[in-house]
């Protein structure tokens, strides 16, 4: 079984050998409500702002998860995540959330996502997604024209 910090090691010197793509970017502007008693954004919330990056990065793509639930009866969830935080963001920043396609598997993506501040980086993770049959929740293979169009993207 491998360790958090294994899988963010891995897919981060994976990252570093393919040749450099464009990454999806996302604005996050901090609201108050995502800080905690220091003024600082509250660690499990840049958990979101990936969340919402991924959904948009999916959109961007082609994709509403609502359809893919509706036309193929799957969705997608995070099967793993490892996020180191470098720097604290703070009440009113504007804020980048990225998403870098590592790898495209049959069943499974995996992604590099950074929170960014100017040229700061502020968080950076490693996130497996995998596609599952809503129904029963168990793992399938990437509805064809969604495998193809993001394998073409990168």
């Amino acid at each position: 079984m491998r360790r958090d910090g294994e899988l963010k090691r891995d897919l981060l010197k994976l990252s570093r050998h393919l040749e450099p793509v464009k990454p999806f970017i996302w604005p996050v502007r901090v609201y108050y409500e995502d800080t905690d008693a220091g003024g600082v954004v509250y660690y499990a919330n840049y958990l979101k702002f990936t969340e919402r990056a991924r959904t948009e990065w999916l959109r961007s793509n082609g994709f509403e998860q609502t359809d893919l639930a509706e036309q193929h009866g799957v969705g997608f969830v995070v099967r793993a995540v490892a996020v180191e935080y470098l720097k604290p963001a703070r009440f009113n920043d504007a804020l980048q959330v990225t998403v870098e396609l590592i790898k495209v598997g049959a069943g499974q993506i995996d992604l590099v996502q950074r929170v960014i501040r100017d040229d700061e980086e502020l968080a950076t993770a490693a996130v497996k997604i995998v596609c599952v049959r809503l129904g029963t929740m168990r793992p399938v293979r990437l509805p064809q024209p969604v495998a193809i169009k993001i394998r073409t993207r990168v």
